[in-house]
């Protein structure tokens, strides 16, 4: 007599079920982690505009914009393109002041936008 060997229908499907309902938990975990590190990385990128600016504001007596600081050699990182965009403002009264606003696009738009002031004031998810 010879003995069936394999899996039957029924376990089949019982470790598709199972796969199925795991890969249903770790998804919106995965993507949270990620929509969280990439925010992590941004953050960190207005902190670098931040610590520029007082640099060129004793250079040129006045806080760079973004158009001045692409020029002084600042480039966005390849892992915030298309994610990002951001903005740098100065503000145009007696005592200089500045806004860096970075704005969530493509597949970080639903984590929302991050804006610093250089006061100090901090909006959007730090």
């Amino acid at each position: 007599m010879r003995k069936d060997r394999g899996f039957t229908l029924i376990e089949l499907m019982i470790t598709v079920a199972i796969v199925g309902i795991l890969a249903a938990i770790a998804l919106p975990a995965y993507s949270s982690y990620i929509l969280k590190s990439n925010r992590a990385v941004a953050k960190a990128q207005i902190m670098d505009i931040a610590n520029r600016q007082p640099q060129f504001l004793v250079a040129n007596r006045a806080y760079a914009n973004k158009t001045q600081l692409e020029a002084s050699g600042y480039v966005l990182p390849a892992e915030l393109v298309g994610k990002y965009t951001y903005d740098v403002t100065v503000g145009t009264a007696a005592m200089p002041s500045y806004t860096i606003t970075f704005t969530a696009a493509g597949s970080q738009a639903s984590d929302g936008n991050l804006t610093l002031e250089g006061n100090g004031t901090k909006t959007g998810k730090w």
